[in-house]
């Protein structure tokens, strides 16, 4: 994420060379995706612990949930 928001900084000043700036659009786009990818995976993973009687029991996720 440090690495995505560096490139949108340089992006943003404007004073790389076109080609410079191509590259960087690139690689942040790469590493969007990547991040994107992470985030998806986060939430794959995630589970609400909901005590009843006593018991922790795993309910799945929703995004529902959450208003996403």
């Amino acid at each position: 994420m440090a690495q995505l928001e560096a490139l949108v900084r340089k992006l943003e000043d404007g004073d790389l060379k076109m080609d410079d700036a191509l590259s960087a659009f690139e690689q942040g786009i790469r590493l969007s995706r990547q991040c994107q990818q992470a985030l998806q995976r986060a939430e794959q993973k995630v589970q609400a612990l909901i005590e009843r009687n006593g018991e922790l029991q795993e309910v799945p996720f929703s995004a529902e949930d959450e208003g996403v």
